[in-house]
């Protein structure tokens, strides 16, 4: 007599081959994600970058200097607070942005919102380097303006080369203000503190937004700042200030003197 097939004897070889098959189908999907781990992605990884005393010297030269009246003696500093990213066509791998989305000291972006888009890296040079100029005219005038100094008689030369963009207006304004008026009483603008900030700023004295201001705290309090000046509509975005770093919203130039010439006085001054 022929034994018959148990009813489950054919059905164990395909149930045997679809793991098999599921395997194999997995190969492509986990090679494409080994490829977006490594792979160039259009987005920038930024991070704290150097901070400048403007009322300091750099690479041997004054950063402000000012001809055609009585320039002060300067205590304190009052420095520039900038940022590094990767550059305009180096791509920030898949692993890179992962990582910097869980960091504090660090920050995704896309690279349009850093970089001009379609520029090459001469031409993104170029570009900061006029948004700078630029910015210190406006700095200047705004400063002179200010004080209702003549820029007939009256030239300012600012020299920082090697930080582009227009973000250290206005820390350059106040530079030029404590250099020639100190906080208007005899006494210098900063109080001897270590004061640091971002924000652009108009002719007219008007202090605008900037990118990458939470991580340029985090390079103030490590270069020793006590106080950093932050444009107003910025408070929210640097929230919470690395410890023992006071944040101090501007709207214009003038919000900035005089919330620095309270704290040199021991007056009341407005947070974030």
């Amino acid at each position: 007599m022929t034994k018959r097939p148990s009813p489950d004897a054919s059905p164990r070889p395909r149930l045997l081959a679809r793991p098999r098959a599921l395997t194999l189908g997995a190969v492509p999907a986990v090679a494409l994600l080994a490829v977006a781990a490594f792979a160039p992605l259009p987005f920038s990884v930024a991070r704290p970058g150097q901070t400048t005393d403007v009322l300091g010297v750099y690479r041997g030269t004054e950063v402000i200097s000012v001809s055609g009246a009585p320039v002060r003696r300067t205590s304190g500093q009052l420095r520039m607070a900038a940022i590094r990213a990767t550059g305009p066509h180096v791509g920030a791998s898949l692993g890179e942005l992962a990582d910097g989305w869980f960091r504090t000291d660090r920050a995704v972006m896309p690279r349009e919102a850093v970089f001009p888009s379609g520029k090459s890296d001469e031409a993104v040079a170029r570009h900061n380097t006029t948004e700078m100029k630029s910015s210190q005219h406006a700095a200047t005038s705004a400063a002179l303006r200010l004080l209702k100094q003549d820029p007939r008689r009256v030239k300012v030369k600012l020299t920082l080369d090697d930080v582009g963009g227009p973000s250290a207006g206005l820390m350059f304004s106040l530079g030029i203000v404590d250099k020639l008026a100190g906080d208007g009483s005899g006494g210098d603008l900063t109080g001897g503190r270590t004061i640091a900030g971002t924000g652009t700023i108009d002719a007219d004295g008007t202090v605008g937004p900037v990118g990458g201001a939470a991580l340029k705290t985090r390079a103030a309090e490590r270069d020793g700042a006590s106080v950093f000046l932050v444009p107003k509509a910025e408070c929210a975005q640097v929230q919470p200030a690395p410890a023992g770093l006071r944040l101090v919203p501007v709207s214009t130039l003038r919000d900035a003197v005089h919330a620095l010439r309270a704290l040199a006085g021991g007056g009341r001054v407005p947070s974030c």
